[in-house]
Parts: structure tokens; C-alpha cells; sequence
């Protein structure tokens, strides 16, 4: 059936609304089976530039997580590293203290305790963590300690001796926010760890031992003791504000996360409330046209 003129105009103006109700609805069943307003950044108009830099944000705040994360692996394997440390320097003195009598089986015990101790206190120097030795600066893949050539002679107890280490005079540290960065590095040429070597290769390497040796290698030893228990609260420091700012940075990950998430995200209850209300709408439409388009003069009269 042929649509008469007079009733062109207004069906035309009737269809096009129902096609602009049909494109809003397919947008809005896009939001609510995708969950967010647009599938691209140009979908969110004037809003576009603060959710790009939302999400910079997030993916910075998320960087410097991981670093934190990391370095405060590291400071943990270190930190329990120079724990161990302590207590052989505490073993140390008890059989330096044992020695002081004079006492000639005491002073073998010392000088065969000391061997051992020297390997093991080359070994915890040489502690790695994910691949890479953490005493040895910012050459990682070297081992810090090296006793094939230091371990030869007595040495001297007031000489300080570092030629066992192999690493540099680089120390670590982390970024852990745009205007903060954390130094936690610790070298096995430390002078509280010096002196535990410069002792321990010097007893070690000894056929006996003079009073007076025992007496200064227990003050050193002494000296290294408190020496070390610094090394530990630097650690213990560069842990704490390694975590704190870990933990700003997960909070204002979570904060900008949030904010970006209004910004993109849609109320799926109102989409989907909104199209039952423009279905009925474009329902109402097409019933309409169609009966604008059957209308003529003839079907008027009878």
C-alpha cells in the first residue's frame, strides 16, 4: 500500500528517531556487555586526556612496586646474610676469650676454628640472590670474595687487606617513587666485614699465637662486632622505607585505579534499565509508522 504525501514528512521524522533510538541502543548493549563506555580512547570526549594519564599513572605506580618488591627481597637475603655474619664473629671471640689463658690446645682449637670460618665468611660475602651476588656492588655476576691469593700468609692485624675483594665501589639502590630513591647496598669490602677477614687470615695462617696477638684480634674483633650491628640497622632502615613507599604506592595505584575506573566503567543496572525503556520506546515507534503508513482517505471513511 502506497504512503500518501501529506503523511510522508512525518514518518520520515518518525524513522529517523527510531534509527537514532536503534544506534543508542547499540551502543548501550556494547557498555553493557563490555562493562566500560568506550572500546577506545576517543569514546570518552572530553574526559580522554585524564584517563590516559590515569593510567599512566597506574602502570608507573605499578613499576615502582615492582622495584620496591625486588630490592626488598634483596635487603632480606643481605640482612640475614650479615646476621650470620654476627654470630661468627660472636663464635669468634668466645674462642679468642678461650685463648687468652694461654692455654696451647685452646689456641690450636682458635687457629683450626679460624680456617673453617674464613671459608664461611667467604661464603656468606659471596651470598646470591636471583642470579646475582649482592656484596659485590654493581658487579653482579662477580663473586665479592676471592681467598685463593688472600689466603696465603698471615697478613697483619693493624694492615687493613682488602685484596679479596673482587667487586666494585658501587652500592645499590632503588627508585622507588618520582622524587624519592632508597640506597640499601652493602660491599663485601665493608670495613666491619674487613676486619672479620683481617683477623680470621690472620689466626688462620698462624703456627701459634702471641699473647698480645690474641688480645688485639679480640678488639678488632670486637670493633667488627659493633661495625656489623651498623650494617644491620642500615639494612634494617632501607627496608622500612622501602616498604612504606611501596605501600604509598600500591594506595595511590588503588586511588588512581579507582578514579579511571569511574571515568570508563558504566552503571550496568542503568544501561540495562535504559534499554528496556528505549526497546518499549522504539516498539511504540515502528507501531506507530506502520500505522501512519497504512492511513489513506478510503480507510478513513469507512
Amino acid at each position: 500500500m502506497e504512503m500518501r504525501v501529506a503523511t510522508f514528512a512525518l514518518s520520515d521524522q518518525m524513522i529517523s528517531a527510531a534509527l537514532r533510538t536503534q544506534s543508542i541502543m547499540a551502543n548501550e548493549q556494547i557498555e553493557e556487555s563490555s562493562g566500560v563506555k568506550s572500546e577506545d580512547f576517543a569514546g570518552y570526549g572530553s574526559d580522554t586526556q585524564s584517563v590516559v594519564n590515569l593510567q599512566v599513572s597506574v602502570t608507573r605506580a605499578q613499576t615502582y612496586i615492582d622495584a620496591a618488591t625486588q630490592a626488598d627481597s634483596k635487603v632480606e637475603v643481605m640482612y640475614s646474610a650479615v646476621g650470620s655474619i654476627t654470630t661468627l664473629i660472636t663464635n669468634l671471640r668466645t674462642q679468642l676469650s678461650a685463648a687468652t689463658t694461654g692455654s696451647s690446645t685452646s689456641t690450636a682449637s682458635l687457629i683450626s676454628s679460624a680456617q673453617d670460618m674464613l671459608s664461611e665468611m667467604g661464603s656468606l660475602l659471596n651470598t646470591q640472590y636471583d642470579g646475582e651476588y649482592v656484596f659485590s656492588g654493581a658487579k653482579t655476576t662477580t663473586a665479592p670474595v676471592d681467598l685463593t691469593s688472600f689466603d696465603s700468609g698471615t697478613g697483619s692485624l693493624s694492615t687493613a687487606d682488602t685484596s679479596y675483594y673482587q667487586g666494585d665501589s658501587e652500592t645499590a639502590s632503588v627508585r622507588v617513587a618520582d622524587d624519592q630513591t632508597v640506597d640499601y647496598g652493602v660491599t663485601a669490602d665493608n670495613s666491619a666485614f674487613e676486619q672479620v677477614m683481617r683477623v680470621l687470615k690472620y689466626i688462620a695462617n698462624s703456627t701459634s699465637l702471641s699473647s698480645s696477638d690474641i688480645t688485639s684480634a679480640l678488639d678488632i674483633a670486637g670493633t667488627a662486632l659493633d661495625a656489623t650491628s651498623v650494617v644491620q640497622s642500615k639494612l634494617s632502615n632501607a627496608a622500612s622505607q622501602i616498604e612504606d613507599a611501596s605501600s604509598q604506592q600500591t594506595d595511590y595505584k588503588n586511588y588512581a585505579s579507582t578514579l579511571g575506573s569511574d571515568l570508563t566503567s558504566v552503571d550496568v543496572a542503568a544501561v540495562t534499565a535504559q534499554l528496556s525503556t528505549y526497546q518499549a520506546q522504539l516498539t511504540a515507534s515502528y507501531s506507530a509508522i506502520s500505522k501512519i503508513q497504512s492511513m489513506s482517505l478510503a480507510s478513513y471513511l469507512k
